[in-house]
């Protein structure tokens, strides 16, 4: 799970379920004179099956979003699911907030409830289409600083420069020992006398991250996704084609990321 690839949007739908659960623990209902209101919690269809099923809908919303790979749930998109409750506990509670029964007026638990509801449901439906609302909720690490002289560098995949390739170094290669200078004799790498020089590659391997979840496609190109770059992570690019990169994911995996638009590079 990467919390990182979380959006703006999905800060609102958390703080909108956090509201919710809050307004559930409020009087429903008030009265003049009266006190002892009764809340959600008093009955458990309004409870669990009203303000919970609110926070149950942002809660899958919320781990569809940090999961590797969408789930389905009965043929269903997670944060699909999710949505669908969301929206249908704004209903409800639109229609508990317009029938108050005679005599009460609505609390501050069905009012504050139904402003929750309403903006918990319009961030689930309003992220996928607004771009504001898409971009990443923390953002990307910036790489890492520069080393002092004589200082190793930090270990582990995800840190620019740990593990990655040295200019003239193969990708996945082990480093070659130095070895002593010998006049007059060819140096390992070195073209022979009367041999063409090797090409020189413009491309080097180099770290990135995207600004936004992006997917990763397979090399053979086919157009379904292996895997899915999430914002906050370092991943490697390992070869150019066109415009697009051929990325390496934590894991081994390797694909196509066409939209390269954006990527900080690291």
């Amino acid at each position: 799970m990467n919390i990182r690839s979380l959006t703006r949007g999905d800060g609102v739908v958390i703080g909108a379920a956090v509201l919710l659960f809050i307004a559930s623990f409020l009087d429903i209902y008030s009265l003049d004179g009266y006190s002892g209101a009764p809340s959600a919690w008093d009955t458990l269809d309004t409870g669990m099956g009203i303000y919970m099923g609110g926070v149950i809908g942002a809660a899958l919303i919320v781990v569809n979003r940090i999961l590797p790979q969408p789930r389905k749930v009965a043929g269903l998109d997670l944060g699909v699911v999710g949505a669908a409750f969301t929206v249908l506990v704004v209903w409800i509670m639109f229609w508990a907030l317009v029938d108050v029964p005679d005599g009460v007026e609505a609390g501050a638990g069905l009012i504050l409830g139904f402003i929750a509801s309403l903006v918990l449901a319009a961030g689930a439906i309003a992220t996928p289409l607004l771009p504001a609302l898409k971009g990443a909720l923390l953002p990307a690490p910036g790489p890492a600083a520069p080393q002092p002289y004589g200082a190793q560098p930090p270990g582990g995949y995800g840190y620019p420069g740990a593990g990655a390739p040295q200019p003239g170094q193969p990708y996945g290669g082990q480093p070659q020992p130095t070895a002593p200078f010998n006049a007059g004799q060819p140096q390992p790498g070195q073209p022979q006398p009367g041999q063409p020089a090797p090409a020189a590659s413009d491309f080097s391997p180099f770290w990135f991250a995207v600004p936004v979840a992006r997917p990763l496609f397979a090399e053979d190109g086919s157009q379904t996704p292996i895997a899915e770059l999430a914002p906050g992570t370092w991943y490697l690019a390992v070869e150019q084609r066109g415009p697009a990169l051929v990325a390496q994911t934590q894991d081994g995996r390797r694909g196509v990321l066409q939209d390269t638009s954006g990527i900080q590079r690291g």
